[in-house]
């Protein structure tokens, strides 16, 4: 896994919902068919009402119209992301759509353990409400190393809270791929 990130912003408001991150009419392709896959990543973020979710100024899009990937990879929320059920398509569908690291307040703890256990995302929590801070569009980069958050648009730094024994997790690809690569499992 790379140390540094680098990457334009896409921010959020709180509580951004799973049936927001993957809508359930999208539910309908298969995880393990790379060209139905790809879909996940198309509507991601498709349908966030910009009145109840704090979506960017000027209501832009996640994945532009007839893309399969974003150009934002790194998703800066407030409290409470991934609340709603407990589908692990949320976070795969933000893989596949291209995001590599989402930063928030808080998440619910079924999509944190749901990135984290598919090694779909780094899921890093911040103290400071940094969906206030940072502008959709802004190029940050995350130093993973040091748990810093640099705003190359402002030239502001942020402290992330460390990850922890999750970063190994998310480095080896899920849980299952991590457990092998230690040798708690053939």
């Amino acid at each position: 896994m790379e140390n540094i990130v680098i990457g334009k912003a896409f921010v959020l408001g709180n509580n951004i919902d799973t049936d927001q991150i993957i809508p359930a009419e999208h539910l309908v392709y298969s995880m393990d068919d790379e060209n139905e896959a790809k879909m996940y990543g198309k509507f991601a973020l498709s349908s966030v009402p910009k009145e109840k979710s704090g979506l960017p100024e000027g209501n832009i899009p996640f994945v532009e119209k007839d893309k399969f990937e974003s150009e934002y990879q790194i998703i800066v929320g407030g409290s409470n992301f991934g609340c709603g059920s407990s589908r692990e398509h949320a976070p795969y569908a933000l893989k596949k759509a291209g995001a590599k690291v989402i930063i928030a307040e808080s998440y619910a703890r079924i999509f944190y353990r749901n990135s984290v256990d598919g090694g779909f995302v780094i899921p890093y929590e911040t103290k400071e409400k940094l969906n206030e801070k940072v502008k959709t569009g802004d190029v940050l980069k995350i130093d993973i190393e040091n748990n810093l958050l640099v705003n190359n648009t402002t030239g502001e730094t942020f402290n992330l809270n460390p990850l922890g024994d999750v970063l190994p997790i998310v480095s080896a690809g899920g849980l299952f791929k991590y457990a092998r690569k230690s040798g708690m499992i053939d």
